[in-house]
């Protein structure tokens, strides 16, 4: 039992012996990288401090040299703002003496510039510039000039000036490039008269002084105006009649705005067609009675020169064969057979007069239909947009005033017609009337004999 006791002992001290020995050897080995560690650190340290020594004696030279800059920036300065107080002086004697020697070259200058500008403002936008371009160019280098126009410079103000005047006076045709309004140009022969139109062989035209352009106008004057240019631009000697505007196109533009009988006409819309319609329908069926009727007097009237062979293909000789059929009955039997007859003439006679009659009383009353609708649709564009802009109600009241227009002017004539073929219409009758009445009448004398 000691024995064994001992040999346990003996044991845990060689094992504590190894592990202190072990232990030993480790904190020597950090004792020798401590002072590894510190002798580099030093030696680090000693780098970025002689790093740091060597930056500081840069940055001082550059403070240095920063200084001196700005030293000499201060000296500059103060010899420039030395300098422009001289010049300053020196420009103020130069301008007086400037002025001193202008005398009155200084007042020639202002009034050759107001001259130049004035012109550039008529010569720029006058037609004489469609036969002639360029000329505004000299004219608004004058006038924006800030030095003393030359000897030149005022010869061409003269020149420009001096051709104005020249050709206002004349017509002069040449050729030029016309841009159509589809945007395609054509060289065209055309014809200036002055200073106020220009014309060719379709009519007016128009020089648009902003793009330097010949351009027709986007709708001709009214047909006689228009076809006066045209034929004033087709003679070629003796004289012809042209209608000019003095306002330089503005008075044309005028006209190109008015409108056409036909534009009018189709601002009535709907109501308007229909009323037409009842025009060309009462003048088909006045047109057509008139040439029926009238055949039928033709024939009535050669009826009357043979009374003893009566002809069916009028009314008088369809009675007449009436009356012979009936030379045996009595007056009042005759009389009631031709007043049947007369009877079955009349519808033929009257057929659609009366149309005529209604037609006429209606279109008025379309005119009046078509103006209670414009009335209407123009208080809904107020109630929209209000009455700021008059233009948006003009379409509206258009409608409202064109179809009256239109149903007055289609019912006169309709009056009128329907009064002629009712003459004729009643003349028929009465005729047939007179006839029937003579018949019996002589029917009568014989039996009385």
């Amino acid at each position: 039992m000691k024995k064994v006791i001992n040999f346990v002992l003996i044991a845990a001290s060689m094992t504590a012996g190894l592990v202190a020995t072990t232990q030993a050897n480790q904190l020597d080995d950090l004792l020798k990288q401590v002072k590894s560690d510190r002798v580099s650190e030093a030696k680090l340290d000693k780098k970025r401090e002689a790093e740091f020594l060597s930056a500081r004696s840069d940055k001082q030279s550059l403070l240095n040299k920063a200084k001196k800059e700005l030293a000499n920036q201060n000296a500059r300065n103060k010899r420039l703002t030395r300098e422009y107080a001289a010049n300053e002086i020196t420009l103020a004697q130069k301008e007086v003496e400037l002025n001193n020697a202008q005398g009155t070259l200084g007042q020639m200058f202002g009034v050759s510039r107001g001259a130049a500008a004035d012109a550039y403002g008529s010569i720029a936008t006058s037609i004489v510039s469609a036969e002639y371009p360029g000329r505004g160019t000299v004219l608004s280098e004058i006038a924006n000039s800030k030095k003393i126009p030359s000897l030149e410079n005022l010869e061409e103000l003269w020149f420009a000036l001096q051709t104005e005047m020249t050709e206002s006076g004349k017509v002069s045709q040449f050729s030029s490039e016309v841009t159509l309004l589809d945007g395609s140009t054509s060289t065209e022969t055309v014809t200036r008269i002055g200073t106020f139109n220009i014309v060719s062989a379709s009519g007016y035209l128009n020089y648009n002084d902003g793009l330097g352009l010949i351009q027709p106008l986007a709708k001709q004057p009214a047909s006689h105006i228009a076809a006066s240019a045209q034929d004033f631009f087709s003679t070629s000697s003796g004289y012809s009649p042209l209608y000019v505007d003095p306002s330089r196109g503005g008075i044309l533009a005028l006209e190109t705005r008015k409108k056409t009988v036909m534009e009018f006409y189709h601002q009535g819309k709907e109501v308007g067609y229909v009323i037409t319609v009842l025009l060309v329908i009462g003048f088909l069926i006045a047109i057509e009675r008139m040439i029926v009727l009238s055949t039928m007097q033709s024939k009535m009237k050669a009826q009357q020169n043979n009374f003893d062979t009566p002809n069916t293909n009028n009314p008088l000789g369809r009675l007449l064969a009436v009356y012979h059929d009936n030379k045996g009955v009595d007056a009042e039997t005759l009389e009631l057979k031709l007043d049947e007859a007369i009877l079955k003439e009349t519808p033929t006679v009257d057929r659609g007069i009366n149309l005529i009659k209604m037609f006429a009383a209606m279109a008025p009353l379309l005119g009046l239909l078509g103006t209670v609708v414009g009335m209407i649709m123009t208080f809904q564009t107020i109630t929209l947009f209000g009455t700021g802009d008059p233009k948006i109600m003009a379409g509206n009241i258009s409608l409202a005033l064109v179809t009256t227009a239109l149903g007055l002017i289609a019912a006169l004539p309709l009056i009128l017609v329907h009064s002629v073929i009712s003459s004729k219409a009643r003349a028929v009758l009465h005729k047939l009337d007179e006839q029937s009445v003579g018949l019996i009448a002589a029917l009568a004398e014989k039996e009385s004999k």
